[in-house]
């Protein structure tokens, strides 16, 4: 256990809304700053953090002087719009007391499911990474409706884990953990120190619902678990008031429940993008792109394009192929089949001249391409 979150150096910190707004009297100052404490002291130590944190309609309620969760859509949407403000003005105020930077990035469902959306959005939260900021993520509650929620903000710290390529995601809650049975019920009742995440049985270990402020419960964080690990991330579930838990797990201490991620950061991408059978198009690149490619971990450059095939949109997953027809490799294309096709052969600095825009100096980036 100790080394999974010792080596992490990407790591997503979920909180939920009962920790974040002490059981729903508000947003809990005390609380936050000593998460953001921790939070800054981790990227001292050239870890790279992002924080998803429920809380905002549960402040939006304390706001408005709401004693229950509402029911109806639209008066969720409006607890979310005041709460929201409350909230990141708390994790702004705490994390500028440390000497960090901070960003708020509400997402919904639709802009991890668009493939144009999630490399947006990815490309933001990496850019914002490199530059020593740490992101502060909820889900935007304010325009989201039934069909685009993800349910529950322990699947959006699983989704955001998956959009960076994490190593590691921090579920901190307040159960110590995860037991073979509720041992508020059954004081027979198990610690589950480590386990496989995506294990069946865990399943059957996590029923019951969340408290009456938030909207999950253990199954949803053992469902998150199971769905950080397709992209090799690894999850920790802990108690969240647990003294320095975040430093102290990246110390190496065996805290809470370590669900282990069965495959591999870097294998698990390249099955992710081996498993794309059906390609929507290709690059042929020349010689000194494929010996960039292969041989020095380079990414791919519009110039080092001779030919695109097919038709393809942003964020499709492309084949690049070397002069003989040969895959070399395949990853995530930055820009359509159409604009390739205008900025084939030539440098990135004449990208915007050529399309009227940038996304990115690059066709596809070294951390979207695994070779073939």
């Amino acid at each position: 256990m100790n080394d999974v979150l010792k080596t992490a150096r990407r790591i997503v910190v979920k909180v939920g809304s009962s920790l974040v707004t002490n059981e729903g009297r508000g947003v809990d100052a005390d609380a936050i700053s000593n998460w953001c404490r921790q939070l800054a002291a981790l990227a001292d130590d050239d870890r790279e953090v992002v924080m998803v944190s429920s809380g905002a309609i549960a402040e939006g309620m304390k706001r408005l002087g709401w004693r229950t969760r509402p029911k109806e859509l639209h008066e969720l949407q409006a607890a979310a719009a005041v709460g929201q403000m409350g909230l990141a003005q708390m994790y702004e105020s705490k994390l500028s007391e440390r000497g960090m930077g901070s960003a708020q990035v509400l997402l919904t469902h639709a802009d991890l499911a668009d493939r144009e959306r999630y490399l947006n959005a990815r490309s933001t939260l990496l850019t914002l990474l490199a530059l020593k900021v740490i992101p502060v993520i909820n889900e935007n509650d304010t325009v989201v409706n039934d069909e685009i929620k993800f349910g529950d903000n322990d699947t959006l710290g699983a989704l955001v884990a998956n959009l960076i390529e994490a190593d590691a995601l921090v579920i901190l809650t307040d159960q110590r953990g995860l037991y073979t049975a509720d041992p508020r019920s059954q004081p027979d009742a198990r610690f589950v120190d480590v386990a496989e995440a995506g294990d069946p049985e865990l399943e059957r270990m996590a029923g019951g619902a969340g408290s009456s402020i938030g909207r999950g419960g253990m199954i949803t964080k053992i469902l998150a678990a199971k769905r950080a690990a397709r992209s090799g991330a690894s999850t920790v579930i802990a108690w969240g008031r647990e003294p320095d838990v975040l430093l102290r797990l990246a110390d190496g201490e065996p805290i809470g429940t370590l669900l282990v991620a069965r495959t591999a950061k870097r294998a698990a991408r390249k099955q992710w993008m081996a498993d794309h059978l059906q390609l929507r198009g290709a690059v042929m690149v020349d010689e000194g792109a494929a010996r960039a490619l292969l041989g020095e971990g380079k990414s791919l450059l519009p110039i080092g394009m001779h030919e695109v095939q097919g038709e393809f949109h942003r964020g499709d997953v492309i084949a690049i192929r070397a002069l003989d027809g040969r895959e070399i490799a395949r990853g995530l294309a930055n820009y359509s089949s159409a604009e390739a096709r205008l900025i084939a052969r030539k440098p990135s600095s004449q990208i915007e001249v050529l399309l009227g825009f940038t996304n990115e100096p690059e066709m596809v980036h070294r951390t979207n391409l695994v070779l073939t």
